[in-house]
């Protein structure tokens, strides 16, 4: 941390964080902590605090706004994030306590244009997993749940501490031809970004907002495989998303879907089908349906490559005398582990997303995210983590003239060191950018952070 942090400032610290309602949190985590003691703790691999971005294996599904996992990262057949060891015994409990404490330097706290404020903050980040059952493989029958408390305290603009959560909730469970999951995220944000379990350093700002805001962030994920024969199975899809900005303009979106897939290889599967639904937008803005028409392919090579796909075009109408808008939607992800210490991920989505900030105006949201991981020595790991994103809006209703086109880059080199098999520390550095057609939401963005992270 920098010298210059006298102890009044950590006095002050310490008292504002007695102050920002973190009773509930904190035992939470403890009380956690003492429940499991008597239990199977989650034998984690000794993995570094750096973000890890690993991506399922199938069932491309919609992500949160301008979070391109193009995938659904909890998926039943995907890899667990920070390469965790469950057991897959079915009626045991593990658990896993993880406390991160992180100093940060930002020379724009406000991701502004014109008012480029700096500042440090202190991020503490506790976290708690529990579950039954088979957690990492998801070949078998589990339930997991995963808690993260964001706590950020700023040493100048105190009146800018916030507190986020983060909090993901998945299960499986297998009948004799009828395989169901669910998951739930839940994402109580403020601030400028768009945080999950996954990332809470800031590469995904709220571009939309490009301010500090408060959203309330609901994803629901439930998903039905029932198996026709050797070769063929359906997928049934249903999916609720709620976007609760209680500054701005809310909305919720309620699709469904179903899926034929056929399983062309033992490791390619081929799938079409279509998905329809529903969002509700705040008043006075309209309204509006689409179907899509989608085909998937998924590619599994044991221990090295695996990439899916969803692609198809969009047809969506408005409430009111707004023609209909048709485009092209797709997801993808890509994770290929070429050496023992190596794993590079790709990840790119392309959607369409209701404004919370402009009134009458949707967006088209296309991103693509690399991340590269290495470890060198056992004990170093180098981290890479790239991303662009465009936003193009366009009017829901006639005489509205939409104009707004965004271009975000974001680039992150990391070093974690493991110290002991529980204990990690590192650096980063996290330079975001955004170039908008409209020069008040244009911004640049450098912050350079240290990380500390305790397993239990």
């Amino acid at each position: 941390m920098p010298s210059h942090f006298s102890t009044p400032i950590r006095a002050e610290i310490s008292t504002r964080l007695c102050g920002m309602g973190l009773a509930l949190p904190m035992a939470i985590f403890i009380a956690g902590a003492f429940a499991a003691r008597a239990e199977d703790p989650i034998n984690e691999a000794p993995l570094p605090s750096s973000t890890d971005y690993s991506v399922a294996q199938t069932n491309a599904a919609p992500p949160p706004p301008s979070l391109p996992y193009a995938v659904d990262t909890y998926n039943s057949q995907g890899g667990a994030p920070g390469g965790e060891g469950y057991s897959a015994e079915p009626r045991r409990f593990h658990y896993s306590l993880r406390l991160t404490v992180r100093g940060v330097y930002d020379d724009n706290i406000f991701i502004s244009n014109t008012n480029r404020v700096s500042d440090y903050y202190f991020a503490i980040e506790p976290a708690i997993t529990i579950g039954f059952g088979d957690m990492e493989g998801r070949g078998g029958d589990y339930i997991r749940l995963d808690y993260m408390p964001s706590i950020v305290l700023y040493v100048d603009h105190s009146d800018e501490d916030a507190v986020s959560h983060l909090i993901h909730l998945e299960g499986r469970h297998q009948f004799s031809r009828l395989t169901v999951t669910l998951s739930q995220e839940v994402d109580i944000l403020d601030g400028t970004n768009l945080n999950s379990t996954l990332d809470t350093t800031g590469l995904h700002a709220n571009l939309d907002a490009s301010e500090p805001t408060r959203l309330n962030l609901f994803i629901t994920r439930l998903r039905a495989d029932y198996e026709l024969s050797g070769k063929l199975f359906l997928t049934g899809e249903f999916n609720a998303d709620i976007y609760d900005y209680p500054d701005f303009i809310s909305s919720e979106l309620l699709s469904g879907g179903l899926y034929i897939n056929y399983n062309w290889t033992p490791k390619v599967v081929v799938g079409i089908g279509g998905t329809a639904g529903h969002v509700f937008v705040d008043d006075p803005n309209p309204d509006q349906t689409f179907e899509q028409a989608n085909v998937r392919f998924n590619y599994q090579m044991t221990g090295k490559l695996s990439f899916n796909a969803s692609a198809g075009v969009e047809f969506r109408q408005f409430d009111g005398n707004q023609s209909e808008r048709t485009t092209p939607v797709f997801e993808l992800g890509a994770t290929y582990r070429p050496f023992d210490g190596t794993t590079i991920t790709l990840a790119g989505t392309r959607r369409m997303l209701p404004s919370g900030f402009f009134a009458d105006q949707d967006f088209a949201t296309t991103a693509v995210v690399l991340s590269i991981q290495q470890r060198l020595l056992q004990r170093i790991y180098l981290g890479l983590a790239a991303g662009y994103e465009n936003d193009d809006y366009f009017s829901t209703v006639r005489g509205v003239n939409a104009t707004r086109d965004d271009n975000y880059y974001f680039v992150e080199p990391s070093l974690d060191v493991l110290i002991t098999r529980y204990w990690s520390a590192g650096v980063y550095y996290l330079h975001r950018q955004d170039f908008s057609s409209i020069d008040s939401f244009s911004f640049y963005d450098n912050q350079i952070g240290v990380r500390t992270t305790i397993r239990f």
